[in-house]
């Protein structure tokens, strides 16, 4: 039997109220899920950040998923931040770290959602911190129901994500208010929503697998959804 590739998940973590009074870490358990059916084996990570160099030592690639979080607009240059943003230092602290480590080691990590976003403000972009303020003649970007498809995005041809996929289209879900804004020097955009939103970023040197995609893969709305989990497994292996 082959080995499965062991593929640690940040969690997201909630400190009071809700399931307990005490402070609770929180993953939907479609992100296992999906890890699983493509042929990894997960590992939930908390937020240590003296074991990052333990962690990184044990997995052999990095899935950073969403959650009910934002980034503090002042790790991208800026001081104003706007009245929906909620923040998690802890876990932006600890994703920071563990992605740098993992990333020079050369293993593979996707980000989806709130964890594209930490990939591009970990390399030095900026963030759209609320689209509806932001973004003219926008789209929703928050649905109620992330297991159906909501809108399109198109794919660049040249990019990994088109390699993964096969196609230049693609149906995805939505659930989120922020948004990349300014690039970070060493990725690029490789998909779009109609209103020009950037939904899917990766690194320019195509021999690393860093791809972050702004929707949620893990409910496979798609195809693409299913072969995006995959590659990275597979790029993990």
């Amino acid at each position: 039997m082959t080995k499965r590739p062991v593929i640690g998940i940040s969690l997201d973590a909630e400190y009071n109220g809700g399931y307990s009074k005490m402070p609770w870490y929180a993953l939907r358990q479609n992100y296992c899920d999906v890890v699983v059916q493509a042929g990894g084996l997960p590992l939930l990570l908390g937020h240590y950040m003296d074991l990052v160099d333990d962690y990184a030592a044990k997995i052999d690639g990095l899935l950073i998923p969403g959650g009910d979080f934002d980034i503090d607009p002042r790790l991208f240059g800026v001081e104003t931040i706007h009245e929906t943003v909620t923040l998690k230092p802890e876990r932006t602290d600890f994703e920071f770290a563990i992605a740098r480590k993992i990333i020079q080691q050369g293993k593979p990590v996707l980000g989806i959602c709130g964890g594209m976003q930490v990939l591009n403000v970990l390399f030095g972009g900026s963030l759209i911190q609320h689209i509806p303020a932001e973004v003219e003649g926008h789209i929703a970007h928050e649905q109620a129901n992330p297991d159906q498809p909501a809108h399109t995005v198109a794919i660049d041809e040249g990019s990994l994500l088109h390699q993964i996929a096969g196609v230049t289209m693609t149906q995805v879900n939505t659930a989120h208010h922020q948004a990349v804004k300014a690039v970070a020097p060493s990725l690029k955009a490789s998909a779009w929503a109609e209103d020009g939103v950037i939904e899917s970023i990766e690194a320019l040197d195509k021999t690393h697998f860093i791809l972050g995609v702004q929707w949620h893969p893990e409910y496979k709305v798609s195809a693409t959804d299913t072969k995006i989990m995959d590659a990275f497994i597979e790029a993990a292996r």
